[in-house]
């Protein structure tokens, strides 16, 4: 009888990944919805081997209530919803991709929202296919995460002096808050220090389009990048 259980809990899978898919299509064109995704990749990874970044990963996001991640750390403002019972259902996720600092005000994240509902129902389409029905359906393949710039091996392994960086900060933070609070201007504590290194060479090379940005960046080397990203990726 055992290789008729393990054939029914087979059937069961199987199901309950068709119910996802068919839901992602009712849902919008989960192809599209993936392009659109490419604004959401430089925080957000999902699918197979996803692991946090700036943002936690979107595995399983459908129907989870908010911030149930323990090794990610959340704005208050996230941690609020939470208590409030705030569930990741399809209005709310709809709501938060149109403004999320409409739905959570306070929440970090740096995102002025998709307006077009079409654009909405396409990415939530693309998101569906990643939480599974039932929940035990292993994750689908992983989305591709291009690099805003892609770096030398060399310039990404360097180990940001922590005592530099705080004095290097100094001229960060007369406009970004150490705290983590979103006041307008984006959080950047906390970040993996990876991402803060590319991103930071993003606004060097220009590619990242903020002139205020592109100037200070343009003014630091690869070892005071490093450093900043070794300081503020240790504040809490």
């Amino acid at each position: 009888m055992r290789w008729l259980g393990a054939a029914f809990l087979g059937w069961g899978a199987l199901i309950g990944a068709a119910r996802a898919e068919e839901e992602a299509t009712r849902i919008g064109d989960a192809e599209r919805g993936a392009e659109i995704f490419a604004k959401c990749a430089g925080c957000h990874e999902i699918g197979q081997g996803a692991v946090h970044r700036v943002g936690p990963h979107l595995n399983g996001i459908f129907d989870r209530k908010v911030a149930q991640f323990h090794d990610f750390r959340y704005s208050e403002s996230i941690e609020r919803a939470r208590r409030d019972g705030m569930v990741w259902d399809l209005e709310h996720l709809d709501a938060y991709l149109e403004n999320p600092k409409a739905l959570v005000s306070g929440t970090r994240m740096n995102f002025p929202g998709l307006k077009e509902q079409r654009d909405r129902n396409d990415v939530l389409a693309f998101l569906r296919q990643f939480s599974a029905s039932p929940q035990d359906i292993p994750e689908a393949a992983p989305t591709a995460r291009k690099r805003e710039v892609e770096l030398a091996p060399e310039v990404l392994a360097i180990i940001g002096d922590h005592e530099y960086g705080a004095y290097l900060s100094t001229e960060c933070t007369t406009c970004h808050q150490i705290g983590g609070d979103y006041d307008g201007i984006p959080v950047i504590t906390g970040w993996p220090s990876e991402d803060f290194v590319v991103a930071m060479h993003a606004y060097k090379r220009q590619i990242r389009p903020h002139p205020v940005m592109q100037m200070m960046a343009g003014r630091l080397s690869d070892e005071e990048i490093a450093a900043l990203a070794a300081y503020f990726g240790a504040l809490e």
